[in-house]
């Protein structure tokens, strides 16, 4: 499966992100689709954009992996109630990934929803 840029969309702050418009945000604003992580780090909850992407030849995953990973980091984004603070960061950081240096937004989880997912 081919993955396919999409038209901007303007989408209300509060809207969930969708795995269209987070590779179309990435393609958009570094003409890569970038692997994204959740990582925790002293106790917080990180997203990092990583410096690895799918169009390099020495990417680890298939389209199909990227999709299937993509899809589920971002259910997980929605799920804990950050999208807003997410496709914020995404469209506005003036950061851009480069090689062995991870772009990191700790993220600012509602309350209770991180004893839910920070053990």
């Amino acid at each position: 499966m081919l993955l396919r840029a999409t038209a901007p969309v303007t989408l209300p702050p509060e809207a969930p992100l969708s795995r269209a418009e987070v590779l179309e945000i990435l393609r958009q604003r570094w003409q890569a689709s970038y692997d994204l992580q959740l990582i925790v780090r002293r106790g917080r909850l990180y997203l990092q954009v990583m410096w690895g992407y799918l169009e390099q030849q020495s990417f680890p995953m298939t389209a199909e992996q990227y999709e299937a990973q993509l899809e589920e980091l971002v259910a997980t984004l929605n799920g804990l109630g950050v999208a807003a603070q997410v496709r914020s960061w995404l469209i506005t950081t003036t950061d851009k990934p480069r090689l062995g240096k991870a772009m990191n937004l700790a993220l600012d989880l509602p309350e209770g929803r991180a004893s839910e997912f920070l053990i």
